[in-house]
């Protein structure tokens, strides 16, 4: 008896590191001081020290139940941005500039292609916030995973000059708010999606019209990465009074945690177009709508405050970054919460 015969296999840990390397290496930056494959993952912070007061930001997150999809239409590739999407996001949303990733992969059976396909992924969504791949771990779980299924997870690091952190005490009432456009249902509210379609290759492989692609396709869509706009509305000199990244809990939950005492937020619901895949879960899902914005982000994936003179200047900056943006609402004088109309 050995360790590959009760379900391990080493050498297959080996090879997946092996072909990880390659990806991994296109997100390295110039503060990466340690090799994929050591014991932990080193990064200088010689660059950051004239900040006044430098702090660090955290984010740690998974990919939920979406990866259900993934393992029925055998699509691998994307996932790893949704991963890294959750976690950057959240630090972005602070006013921070993710600095490294890390993940973690747990599996039933190591398939080395396979999780370096994963790890594709993981990576795209590290070069996409400009942040380091500096380490992970692939555990393999024989009797705790089914040999074809993995979870992901992942933990991010950044950093922002404490002057700099958003937090929403600057907001005041006529503040505007902007929303950039979502990709879909990005991460969060598949356990719902898994009840209201059928989860077989032939639902999901299934072309609908009213999406212009398949079920599988839309539902499966990587989750948008904020963080290159948010850098560039802050090149703009604009100051981002909050943030919010909308995710479980939709608009109910979300957008409430951007707010300070004192001012509550007011959305229109018709101030930008809600994407198909939305519709077509709240009709055969028969869910209704304050059941969807209390679930979903229903198209806006991310949402700022700021100062009514510097909405242009806001707009032009997320256009220039490659987002669509679209002013959704205002700051009132109120109790604390948000109201849609």
């Amino acid at each position: 008896m050995d360790y590959k015969n009760a379900g391990v296999d080493i050498e297959a840990g080996y090879k997946s590191v092996e072909l990880m390397k390659e990806h991994i290496k296109q997100t390295m930056r110039p503060e990466v001081l340690t090799n994929i494959g050591g014991f932990s993952g080193a990064f200088s912070m010689e660059a950051f020290k004239n900040m006044e007061k430098p702090t660090l930001v955290s984010g740690t997150d998974g990919v939920g139940t979406k990866l259900k999809l993934a393992f029925i239409m055998d699509k691998h590739d994307t996932i790893g941005i949704d991963c890294v999407a959750m976690c950057v996001n959240d630090i972005a949303c602070a006013g921070g500039e993710p600095l490294f990733f890390l993940d973690y992969i747990a599996c039933g059976k190591n398939e080395p292609e396979k999780i370096a396909t994963i790890v594709s992924g993981v990576a795209d969504g590290c070069v996409q916030s400009d942040a380091a791949l500096i380490g992970g771990e692939t555990a393999e779980m024989p009797g705790f995973y089914p040999e074809d299924e993995y979870d992901l997870a992942g933990f991010a690091v950044g950093v922002v000059d404490e002057k700099d952190l958003i937090t929403g005490k600057e907001l005041r009432p006529e503040d505007v708010l902007i929303g950039m456009a979502s990709s879909g249902v990005h991460s969060n509210g598949f356990s719902l999606v898994r009840k209201v379609f059928e989860m077989t290759a032939e639902s999901l492989n299934t072309y609908y019209d009213e999406l212009g692609t398949t079920l599988g396709e839309a539902l499966l869509a990587p989750t948008k990465i904020y963080v290159k706009a948010l850098k560039s509305v802050k090149a703009a000199g604009v100051k981002i009074k909050a943030c919010s990244h909308i995710t479980g809990g939709g608009f109910y939950e979300n957008i409430p945690r951007m707010l300070c005492d004192g001012v509550c937020a007011v959305v229109e619901k018709d101030s930008y177009p809600i994407p198909a895949i939305f519709k077509m879960l709240a009709r055969e899902g028969q869910i209704e709508e304050h059941a969807m914005y209390n679930t979903y982000n229903m198209g806006i994936g991310m949402m700022v405050a700021v100062d009514p003179a510097d909405v242009d200047k806001t707009m032009d900056a997320m256009k220039a970054a490659g987002e669509q943006p679209y002013v959704v609402g205002r700051i009132k004088a109120g109790e604390k919460g948000v109201t849609l109309c």
